[in-house]
């Protein structure tokens, strides 16, 4: 690699990954960017992860170069994700020692990683408490200057194995490494992947969705292995940005980023963000009039996400599908209508007590952050946006409970703290287009409920 200063390589996931055990989200940008990368820099060491590595050519040559020729390597194992778990263990076969194990602290162990030592954080979903990051950063740099010193094996391989001798490059695959490099397949290669995903989510927030769409099909292109296997962080991303181009018209934009979800095994997967997106995709387009099986087929994914996360989101969803089948040909009689109005409203119950949950939670954590926030940086910045975005969210998920409820004073109050709290223009069309179709719906079958639901004044 051709560099006097040392060189670390993390292994782990990009983007927001969902815990397929317990079905919780975690950011893996906020555990690289927060607690990983600027510890390892403390210690004037060159820090990289799979997606900052320029695409000069294969990316599987240049991590396994990586894997063997790193001076330390940092694997995290958060959401048990398989090519980390693969990449640690051909790290592990290379190299004897200067390798650390980190998880986040709900991770469920598999047996055969019971004999390695894995340190833990606490992460909080998609956010990370500011007393964790001070306190892990301590600890991992703390082990950090331990395995740099010591020398001391700590793969299992050479462990048992004692009497190992490691492998060094050849100068012949050296070279042959370095001509691979030299490739140009297409125009974004050249660039890190995670200076590519940036753009993209540059270009959502412009809404210049074509431009995102594009970017985050050369992700796509680029983080796909050899053997096929989708990222679904960026399949997920992809479906969004394809849907919102609306190239060359919405219903065709729609489906095809239906395809996109199927090709990360809609039908069977248990990871409640690609059955969510499914579920947002079937409703849209059973509002553009492709068909009463698309409800039926949102229902179900918003169902499943909704058991799984137990989250708002996909309760308010759920409750507006619900709705929709009360209202559609798909029922003729008015005890059916009865039974989705009323799982609708226990829909919405249980919003308003996740709201209030939600609530209490993400006041602790912007309280336990308020050094963070108010300490002039980028990531304070952003922090308050966060917890703005994720307070206004709450805020209008709790009023438009109380608007499918009847109960229009808590919706108004819930509506107009809403706007006390900044927040971008396109949030509130979306919840106030939300309401509408809501309203448009109850006023046709509202005189089925006890008390009969009216439309406010």
């Amino acid at each position: 690699m051709g560099n006097s200063k040392k060189r670390c390589f993390v292994v782990m996931g990009f983007g927001i990954k969902t815990d397929y055990i317990n079905g919780r989200k975690l950011d893996l940008n906020k555990s690289y960017r927060l607690l990983i990368k600027p510890v390892v820099e403390s210690k004037g060491i060159e820090c990289v992860r799979a997606d900052e590595i320029t695409h000069s050519g294969s990316i599987d040559v240049q991590m396994y170069r990586e894997l063997l020729q790193a001076d330390l390597v940092i694997a995290d194992l958060s959401t048990l994700n398989a090519n980390a778990l693969y990449e640690l263990g051909v790290r592990h076969a290379l190299r004897p020692y200067t390798t650390i194990v980190i998880s986040e602290n709900k991770l469920v162990y598999p047996f055969d990683l019971n004999h390695v030592v894995i340190h833990s954080y606490q992460h909080l979903g998609d956010a990370i408490d500011y007393e964790e990051v001070e306190r892990f950063r301590a600890a991992l740099g703390g082990v950090i200057q331990s395995v740099l010193d010591k020398n001391q094996a700590d793969s299992p391989v050479y462990t048992y194995l004692n009497s190992l001798i490691p492998p060094k490059l050849q100068e012949q695959i050296e070279k042959a490494v370095v001509e691979s490099e030299r490739k140009v397949e297409t125009p974004e290669i050249g660039k890190a992947l995670s200076l590519i995903i940036q753009e993209a989510e540059d270009a959502i927030e412009t809404k210049d969705f074509v431009k995102a769409k594009n970017l985050f099909q050369t992700a796509a292109m680029l983080s796909t292995s050899n053997s096929g296997q989708k990222d679904t962080y960026l399949t997920h991303r992809l479906a969004f940005t394809t849907y919102k181009a609306a190239q060359p018209d919405l219903v065709t934009s729609l489906y095809e980023s239906l395809d996109l979800l199927k090709s990360i095994h809609l039908d069977t997967t248990n990871d409640p963000e690609t059955v969510s997106s499914a579920g947002a995709v079937e409703k849209k387009l059973y509002e553009c009039g492709e068909g009463e099986q698309h409800l039926e087929n949102s229902i179900l994914y918003y169902q499943r996400s909704y058991y799984l996360l137990n989250n708002r989101y996909n309760g308010i969803n759920l409750a507006m599908t619900l709705l929709y089948h009360a209202t559609s040909n798909l029922v003729n009689n008015d005890q059916e209508r009865i039974a989705d109005l009323v799982f609708a409203k226990r829909t919405w119950s249980r919003v308003l007590y996740l709201c209030d949950r939600d609530w209490k939670l993400i006041q602790q954590k912007e309280k336990n952050d308020q050094a963070l926030i108010h300490d002039g940086t980028k990531d304070g910045q952003e922090l308050q946006e966060y917890y703005n975005s994720q307070k206004f969210w709450i805020l209008v998920n709790r009023a438009e409970a109380n608007f499918g409820l009847g109960n229009f004073e808590a919706y108004q109050i819930a509506l107009t703290e809403s706007k006390n709290i900044p927040f971008h223009p396109w949030q509130l069309e979306s919840f106030t287009e939300q309401i509408g179709k809501l309203e448009a719906e109850l006023k046709k079958v509202g005189h089925l409920l006890a008390p009969k639901w009216t439309a406010p004044n």
